[in-house]
């Protein structure tokens, strides 16, 4: 028993990071893409109606 103890954590660390990514994936395109694509849009549209100069002008 005692090999199942040595290998419980990392597989559940396997599972769990496995399980991360997919969601990670998932989550990619869709609805959800364009809605972070609009967020994007809408903060470099503010960003260049400030007329700040860039920092290396």
């Amino acid at each position: 028993m005692d090999y199942v103890s040595a290998l419980l954590p990392p597989v559940v660390m396997a599972v769990f990071f496995i399980s991360v990514i997919r969601v990670i994936v998932k989550s990619q395109g869709g609805a959800n893409k364009a809605k972070e694509d609009a967020a994007v849009d809408a903060a470099l549209a503010r960003a260049e109606s400030t007329g700040r100069p860039s920092p290396d002008a």
